[in-house]
């Protein structure tokens, strides 16, 4: 066999060997924080998961400390007080807030995070309360024709107070895009 038909003849089984199957990409949505006096505080990126979304955060411009964060029901951030963004999600009213309460069904609750000394804070959270899109299971969609945000608050979230676990102020939000 010659050197010029072997190379016809492998180089495409291994081209195909290389590609294999593409992995299936995940569904995504982002939004750009805002501060309530406008300056940019960092960057959200939602994914979808078979079971929820995983949240990642990278923020900056906050003050130190430990702030709640929720998903609200309105696609909107006007500042200063991000109160276009509405409450937060869900699909069951009344809606009881707090992890540490017997009967939370607050879809929009998320983990309280630390923002360090230099005023950032980079995280990953997970959700199973909310997707992306409609689901079966009957979980809240963040990208729906009123669209969603995320909202970081003042205070600390004390995952039993109603309505908000007395996080306070409303001190940057972003509204998810579908990427």
């Amino acid at each position: 066999m010659s050197e010029n038909f072997l190379k016809r003849l492998l180089l495409p089984a291994f081209g195909l060997a290389l590609i294999g199957t593409p992995a299936l990409a995940a569904e995504t949505a982002s939004g750009v924080l805002t501060t309530s006096s406008g300056a940019n505080a960092g960057t959200v990126l939602v994914t979808e998961t078979p079971n929820g979304v995983l949240l990642n955060i990278d923020a900056k411009n906050l003050t130190p400390g430990w702030h709640g964060i929720h998903f609200h029901e309105k696609g909107f951030c006007e500042g200063p007080k991000f109160t276009s963004a509405g409450g937060h999600i869900h699909t069951q009213t009344p809606v009881v807030h707090g992890f540490q309460h017997a009967n939370e069904n607050d879809a929009g609750d998320l983990p309280n995070i630390f923002v360090g000394t230099d005023g950032t804070a980079k995280v990953e959270l997970y959700s199973s309360f909310v997707s992306l899109k409609p689901s079966s299971e009957h979980r809240p969609a963040l990208i729906s024709p009123s669209g969603s945000s995320v909202v970081i608050h003042a205070n600390p979230d004390d995952y039993t107070s109603q309505p908000i676990g007395g996080a306070g102020d409303r001190v940057a939000c972003a509204v998810l895009k579908s990427n």
